[in-house]
């Protein structure tokens, strides 16, 4: 069960964001322990990407994305929900992976509660679901994911997708992206139930 290091993030984003198609999402709370596999996220490579915060430069809620790899992004969205990002690349080149959905593993009662719901395919599957689920805010924004104190991060259970098994689509919610709306940038685990959105 070896955490991904700082080295991992580096690599190219879309090669980070299909390759994190079966790792697992761990969230530290005090003495609780809440997991989930990774089925299902999103690329966001460099400046460029118009689909990407950064597109439009570097503002105080997209900082971030211009640090280092390893670190986390988390935004709010609708003023209520949150999406999870891992930093990738390099920094001052603005790289990010967004985690779309997770299988819960561990904590499920937690998340449960958390959610309000006892339905085990709805608990995560979404990027606001899971950060529900998994209690993540913005006080985990910039944080880091590749320290031995992080209480955020993913590790490698041994877990491999094969490259068959794995879907590329157009990201969802991007429709303002012009030319880049619908360049296959989301990864997905064919024929996982817990995937938010399929083609």
């Amino acid at each position: 069960m070896a955490r991904l290091d700082k080295k991992f993030f580096q690599q190219k984003t879309e090669h980070v964001a299909s390759q994190l198609l079966g790792k697992i999402l761990v969230r530290k709370l005090g003495q609780r322990t809440l997991s989930g596999m990774i089925v299902e996220t999103e690329a966001y490579a460099g400046p460029h990407d118009l689909a990407s915060h950064a597109a439009k430069g570097k503002t105080k809620r997209t900082s971030v994305m211009f640090a280092e790899a390893g670190l986390w992004y988390v935004y709010s969205i609708y003023g209520f929900y949150h999406c999870l990002n891992i930093i990738t690349e390099r920094k001052d080149y603005p790289s990010a992976v967004l985690i779309r959905s997770l299988v819960p593993l561990e904590g499920i009662k937690y998340m449960e509660q958390s959610r309000k719901i006892d339905s085990l395919i709805n608990l995560a599957n979404g990027p606001g679901k899971l950060c529900q689920a998994l209690k993540i805010d913005k006080a985990l924004n910039n944080t880091s994911a590749v320290l031995k104190n992080s209480i955020l991060f993913i590790e490698n259970r041994g877990i491999k997708i094969a490259a068959q098994n794995i879907i590329k689509a157009a990201r969802v919610g991007v429709d303002y992206a012009g030319v880049w709306k619908n360049k296959p940038l989301r990864f997905y685990v064919k024929d996982n139930k817990f995937v938010s959105n399929k083609i």
